[in-house]
C-alpha cells in the first residue's frame, strides 16, 4: 500500500478510538499491519485465519477495546459463521479493513473469485461497507464505519480498492 494510504489508514484507526489490531497476512496491506505492529499505540494480534482473527477482535470488544480485523477480502468467506454467529447472534461487532482482490485492473487470475464474492458476501451478512479508491477518503470511511459499529453493535467494513496499492 502507497506511504500516504498507509499513513492514513493509521490516523484513522487512531481517530476512531480502534487500540487493538488483529491480521492475517496480505502482501497488498503489508504495509499496514508493519506499521501498527511497531506503534505502541496499538496492541497487535497475529491470527492463522481470518475467522480466528475475528474472534480475537471481538474478545476485544468485549474487554472494552475498540479493534479491528485486517484482512484480504478472500478471507471474508472463511469468517462468515463466525461473523453470522457475532453479530447476528450476539451483537458483537467487528470493524473490517479489508484489501479489494478482484478489483477492477487486479491481473492476478487467482484474485477473481474474491472480488466477485466479497460484495455479495457483505450485502448477505448485511455488514456496512465502503469501499475506497481516493487516499483522501480512507481517514474519514474508517472513523464512520467505526461510528457506525458503535451505534448499531454490529460490524462494518471498509475496503481498499486496488488504485490505493
Amino acid at each position: 500500500m502507497k506511504k500516504a494510504c498507509v499513513d492514513a489508514v493509521v490516523a484513522g484507526l487512531k481517530e476512531a478510538g480502534v487500540t487493538f489490531i488483529s491480521y492475517l497476512s496480505d502482501t497488498w496491506l503489508k504495509e499496514v499491519y508493519e506499521r501498527v505492529t511497531r506503534d505502541p499505540h496499538f496492541r497487535v494480534v497475529a491470527a492463522t485465519n481470518e475467522g480466528e482473527g475475528v474472534g480475537i477482535c471481538a474478545g476485544a470488544w468485549l474487554s472494552g477495546l475498540r479493534s479491528a480485523m485486517i484482512m484480504e477480502n478472500s478471507g471474508l468467506r472463511v469468517a462468515t459463521e463466525p461473523l453470522a454467529r457475532l453479530g447476528l447472534t450476539h451483537g458483537i461487532p467487528v470493524l473490517l479493513l479489508m484489501s479489494f482482490r478482484g478489483d477492477l485492473g487486479d491481473q492476478n487470475w487467482w484474485s477473481q473469485p474474491h472480488g466477485l464474492t466479497m460484495e455479495p458476501l457483505l450485502r448477505a451478512l448485511r455488514i456496512p461497507y465502503r469501499v475506497i479508491r481516493d487516499p483522501g477518503e480512507i481517514r474519514p470511511a474508517i472513523v464512520k464505519a467505526q461510528r457506525t459499529l458503535d451505534a448499531t453493535r454490529y460490524h462494518a467494513a471498509v475496503v481498499f480498492g486496488e488504485d490505493l496499492i
